[in-house]
C-alpha cells in the first residue's frame, strides 16, 4: 500500500465521532473559562505584566541603571513614583525592566523543562518495559531533592546568570512534566482507534505526534501555567540569595536582596518588589486554577 492511501486511511480510522467530540471539548473549554472569574482576573493580571513588561523601554520614567546618589532611599514622589533605591535609581523602572527578566525566567524555564519532560514521559508511556523503568527511576532521584535546593546545586556549579537560573528551574520541571504527561500517554494508547492505527502500519512516530500528543494537551497546559508562578518564585529566590542574575540588573529577587538592609529606612525597597512578585504569582495560580477546572472533563458544568 503506499504512504498516501495510508495516510487517508489512517485519517478515515479515526472516528468521526472523536474528531468533532474535540472540537465541542475546545468549545465547551472556552466558555467554561469564560464563567470562572477568578481565572479572567488572573488572566488579566499576567496579560497586563506581560505588556508593561514588553514595553517597558517605552513606558518606564528613567533609565533603571542610572543612579543618583543625592537622591538615595527617597520616598514615593511626583518624579519618582515609587520612590528610589539605596543608589538613587528609580524603583518604578526598574521594577518594570524586572518584569522583562522575571517573566523571561520564568517562561522560558517552563517551556524548556516541559519539552524535555513530554519527550520522556511519551517515550515512557507509549513505549514502557525497561525504557519506562529507567525514565521513571531518573525521575524518582530529581524528585527525591526538594527543586529549590537542586536549582540552587545547579546553579553554584554553572555560575550565577540569568541563564543558569533558567537550566536550572527547568531542569528540575522535567520530571513533573514527565510523569504528567507519561499518565496521559498511557490513558489515551489504549483506545481502539490507536491500535486499529497501529494495526495498519503507521509508524510509532505519527502515532505518538498525531494522534497521541494532541489528545494530551491539556494538562500540559495546565500545569505549565501553574509551573510559570512556581519559577518565577524560585528564580526569585536564587537572585535574592546572589545566585542569580547579578547587579545592576533590575529584577525582583536582587531588588529584595538589595533593599533588606533597609527595610525600617526606606519599607519601599521591599514593600514594591515582593507586592509585585505576590500579585504575578497570584494571577498565575488563578488562571492555572480556571484552565484545569475548564479542562477537567470531570468538572460540574
Amino acid at each position: 500500500m503506499s504512504q498516501p492511501q495510508l495516510q487517508q486511511q489512517d485519517t478515515l480510522v479515526v472516528p468521526a465521532k472523536e474528531r468533532s467530540t474535540r472540537a465541542a471539548r475546545w468549545l465547551n473549554f472556552y466558555k467554561k473559562l469564560a464563567k470562572n472569574k477568578a481565572a479572567i482576573a488572573g488572566a488579566i493580571i499576567v496579560l497586563i505584566f506581560v505588556v508593561l513588561a514588553i514595553l517597558a523601554p517605552v513606558i518606564a520614567p528613567h533609565d533603571p541603571t542610572h543612579m543618583e546618589i543625592t537622591k538615595k532611599l527617597q520616598t514615593p514622589s511626583a518624579e519618582h513614583w515609587l520612590g528610589t533605591d539605596d543608589k538613587g535609581r528609580d524603583m518604578l523602572s526598574r521594577l518594570l525592566y524586572g518584569a522583562r527578566i522575571s517573566l523571561t525566567v520564568g517562561i522560558l524555564s517552563t517551556v524548556l523543562g516541559a519539552f524535555v519532560g513530554i519527550i520522556m514521559g511519551i517515550v515512557s508511556g507509549y513505549y514502557g518495559r525497561w525504557i519506562d523503568t529507567l525514565i521513571m527511576r531518573i525521575c524518582d532521584v530529581l524528585l527525591a531533592f526538594p527543586g529549590i535546593l537542586l536549582a540552587l546545586a545547579i546553579v553554584s556549579i554553572l555560575g550565577a546568570s540569568t541563564i543558569n537560573v533558567i537550566f536550572a528551574v527547568a531542569f528540575f520541571a522535567i520530571p513533573t512534566f514527565a510523569r504528567i504527561v507519561r499518565g496521559s500517554t498511557l490513558s489515551v494508547k489504549k483506545l481502539e482507534y490507536i491500535d486499529a492505527i497501529r494495526a495498519m502500519g503507521s509508524s510509532d512516530m505519527r502515532i505518538i505526534f498525531k494522534h497521541i500528543l494532541p489528545n494530551i494537551v491539556s494538562p500540559i497546559i495546565v500545569q505549565a501555567t501553574l509551573y510559570i508562578a512556581s519559577a518565577i518564585i524560585t528564580a526569585a529566590a536564587l537572585s535574592f540569595l546572589g545566585m542569580g542574575t547579578q547587579p545592576p540588573t533590575p529584577e525582583w529577587g536582587t531588588m529584595l536582596a538589595q533593599g533588606r538592609s533597609y527595610v525600617s529606612q526606606a519599607p519601599h525597597l521591599t514593600l514594591f518588589p515582593g507586592f509585585v512578585i505576590l500579585i504575578v504569582v497570584i494571577g498565575f495560580n488563578l488562571f492555572g486554577d480556571g484552565l484545569r477546572d475548564a479542562l477537567d472533563p470531570k468538572a460540574k458544568k
